[in-house]
Formats: C-alpha cells, sequence, structure tokens
C-alpha cells in the first residue's frame, strides 16, 4: 500500500479527570490538538493554507459524546477550538472502542484518494460525568442493546467473563492456570503503566499476587471469573495524530514512520453468535484473527517481524486470546506466552509497552488513536521510559464491542 506517514501526535493525561477540573470537550480538543500540531512541526497557518485548496481533513473518533457530556457534532467542535478550522471538512466517526480506528481509516483513505495531504485524527471520551451504573448502561450500547445490554448491570464485563468461560471450555483449559493468566496480564500492564508518564494507573499498585486474589473487597469478582484486576479502566482522554502524503513528508524533510498494513473484520454483534461461528475454526474469534492476517498480507510481513504490540485488552480475557490472534501461539496454547515472557516487556514480542486499556486508561474513543500513536512513538524513539530498544515494525489491534469490529495497523519505521 502507498506509505501514509506520521507527522506527529499527542495524549492528554489519562489520570486527569475533567470534569472536576471544570472542563469540557472544548478545552480537551484544544489542548490535544494544539500539542498534536506542535509535534508534527505545523501550526494554525499551515492548516489555513492547506485549507484554500481542500488539502487537509480532519477526522474525529468518539463513541457517545452525547451520553456523557451532551455533545454530539464533535468533527464540527474543532472550529470552536480554532478559527484556522472554519472551512476544512471535517466529521466525526464511530465504532464502539474502535471509534478512533474507523477515524484512522478514513484519514489514511483519504490521503490514499490523491484528495488530502494532511489528516488529523484525533479521538475523544469523557466518560466521568456519570455514576458507574450509569456508565456500563451507554457502555452497553457496543454490544447489541436489547438482547445483551438493557436492564443488565456492567454488561460488558459479563460478555467478557463470558468469553473467559469459553476459552476454557473450547480449549479444555485448566481453570486455574488461566486465572493465574490472566492475573499476570494484569499485573504486566500495571507493571507497564509505571513507566509511562501519561498512564492512568502510574501511581497505582496491582502485583499478581493481588490480581490472583478475586473476591478481596480491593478486587471484587466483577462477573463470572473476571475481577477489578481483570477490568480496563473509565477514562477521560484524547489523542491526535497526523498523518501526510510523500508530499508533505518531502515539505517536513524529516524521516517519519508510516502506515504498511491495514485490516478490518466485522463480526455479529452478539457474543454467543460469535462464540457459535467460532466453533468451526481453531479461533474462538476468528474475524479478530482474520484482521490481522490482512494486516500482515498488505504489509507483506509476518508476526515474527514485529517488534511491538498495542492490543486491545478491555479485559483480560480479550487481550488473552488475541495472543493467538496475532499469531504468537497455536490456539489454545495462550499461556504458553504468558507463562514464558515471550509478551512481557523485556520479552521477544512485547505488548502493551504503554500499559495498555487496563494501565494507560480506556477512554473509549480516544483508545484507538492512543495506540496508534504509542506504536508511532516507538518506532521514532520517543516512547522515554517504556521504549522498547530497536523497534522497527509495530502492530496495533485494536476491537469494538465484544470483538465485533476489528481493526488492525502496521507501522513501519522509516
Amino acid at each position: 500500500m502507498e506509505k501514509i506517514y506520521i507527522a506527529g501526535g499527542a495524549q492528554t493525561d489519562f489520570e486527569r479527570n475533567w470534569s472536576k477540573e471544570g472542563k469540557g470537550p472544548i478545552a480537551m480538543l484544544r489542548e490535544v490538538v494544539e500539542d498534536c500540531l506542535q509535534n508534527a512541526g505545523l501550526d494554525y497557518g499551515d492548516i489555513v493554507s492547506l485549507g484554500k485548496d481542500a488539502r487537509i481533513a480532519c477526522y474525529v473518533g468518539n463513541f457517545a459524546g452525547e451520553q456523557y457530556t451532551g455533545q454530539a457534532h464533535s468533527g464540527a467542535l474543532l472550529t470552536e477550538v480554532s478559527s484556522a478550522f472554519y472551512g476544512i471538512p471535517s466529521a466525526r466517526y464511530e465504532a464502539a472502542c474502535a471509534s478512533g480506528s474507523v477515524a484512522l481509516e478514513a484519514a489514511i483513505h483519504g490521503i490514499m484518494s490523491g484528495t488530502r495531504d494532511v489528516a488529523i485524527v484525533v479521538g475523544w471520551e469523557i466518560m466521568k460525568t456519570v455514576d458507574s451504573r450509569r456508565c456500563g448502561d451507554i457502555l452497553g450500547a457496543a454490544a447489541l442493546y436489547e438482547q445483551e445490554s438493557r436492564n443488565i448491570a456492567y454488561p460488558f464485563p459479563k460478555l467478557f467473563g463470558r468469553l473467559a468461560d469459553a476459552t476454557i471450555d473450547r480449549y479444555g483449559l485448566d481453570r486455574e492456570r488461566y486465572l493465574c493468566c490472566l492475573a499476570e496480564i494484569s499485573a504486566m500492564n500495571y507493571k507497564n503503566a509505571k513507566r509511562n508518564p501519561l498512564a492512568q494507573t502510574r501511581r497505582w499498585h496491582m502485583s499478581r499476587e493481588k490480581a490472583l486474589r478475586r473476591g478481596i473487597k480491593t478486587n471484587a469478582i466483577v462477573s463470572g471469573n473476571l475481577a477489578t484486576a481483570d477490568c480496563s479502566q473509565i477514562s477521560d482522554g484524547a489523542a491526535a495524530v497526523v498523518l501526510v502524503s510523500e508530499t508533505i513528508r518531502r515539505r517536513l524533510n524529516r524521516k517519519l514512520p508510516y502506515v504498511c498494513g491495514m485490516g478490518m473484520r466485522v463480526a455479529p454483534m452478539r457474543m454467543e453468535e460469535k462464540l457459535d461461528n467460532g466453533r468451526t475454526t481453531p479461533f474462538l474469534l476468528p474475524w479478530t484473527r482474520q484482521a490481522v492476517l490482512d494486516a500482515y498480507c498488505s504489509a507483506k510481513l509476518s508476526v515474527h517481524d514485529i517488534d511491538v504490540f498495542e492490543i486491545h485488552d478491555c479485559f483480560t480475557s480479550s487481550e488473552y486470546v488475541e495472543i493467538s490472534a496475532l499469531g504468537l501461539t497455536e490456539p489454545g496454547e495462550e499461556y504458553t506466552a504468558v507463562e514464558s515472557g515471550l509478551i512481557a516487556f523485556d520479552g521477544q514480542y512485547p505488548i502493551n509497552p504503554s500499559g495498555g486499556l487496563i494501565g494507560c486508561g480506556h477512554p473509549v474513543g480516544a483508545s484507538g488513536v492512543r495506540m496508534f500513536l504509542d506504536i508511532a512513538k516507538q518506532l521514532r524513539g520517543e516512547a522515554g521510559d517504556y521504549q522498547i530498544e530497536n523497534a522497527h515494525h509495530g502492530l496495533v489491534l485494536n476491537i469494538g464491542g465484544s470483538a465485533t469490529t476489528n481493526y488492525v495497523f502496521i507501522l513501519s519505521a522509516y
């Protein structure tokens, strides 16, 4: 595929509670966009100049802004950030937890079509405006609401708890061994988050031993086999990247990482239907696996070429099954990658050095962009204390809903 370059990006501090600060979407968008432009070596004057010939567009990923903040029409909100965005094409994109990724895909295709030279992609969500039960109900709309979420408290822990049960049953796993692996996944993500100055849980503590103690007050059972330590965070935050064509890369006169592969597949909405259909293949989530294969094919790479991964650990049970979807193990043998340290920070194939959704945070509309940005930072050698040495190729796996919308991006260093 044609090279689409990542000129720069920015992320807000996911530890912040924007409502408590008395700030809303416009303040968040202004902060992340201005930091992003500065990192990319651009300014508002460049936006105005590119906008004269419509060579620039904006793509905003957001899941449920109208539910959490009362504000919809996110694409047009950028005109409140700066008058430089007057007249610039801009729209909102939504695909549940993959909202940022669908915005990225649209931006990539916009540049590939030759109609744009610059694409500003922003993902954002402000979630701490409601109590936990209301938040769970809003998130339930990412599943098939009437059948899987209505009048069910915290539907998504139940859905991914069901995935945990199905993983044990499908592959005949020893339950205690499996739960030890989930605890190790949780502990790894929390440990990695301590290296990340923008991670929500960087000041928190979660050891493998504590994660194993499911059912205690500080690690209460949420659903089935899953406890608090197995869950990603309710977060406020935004992330943004600037994508550019070869023409602009030459103008910037810098070596930049680029997108070299991409895959996207949509599975049935209902978890039970996914699991029923998955019985015909070795993979519990075959559409997730196919999105990964599509990305490898378009990049002309294999899993053995990938140096660092950012994948969707909305729950430890999702990260577990994604290990085989990436091709790191055979289906049913994911425990070998966890127990051997293969996916640890200092392992051969490190997963989520940022801390992932469990450690870094999960502002739903921002996560896909944040993961993409973190891989770009790894390839630019700008990940600081969570930098993976000699990272030349990185992969993003971002899922929406209960692994319904599956996006994979492969990025390469210059």
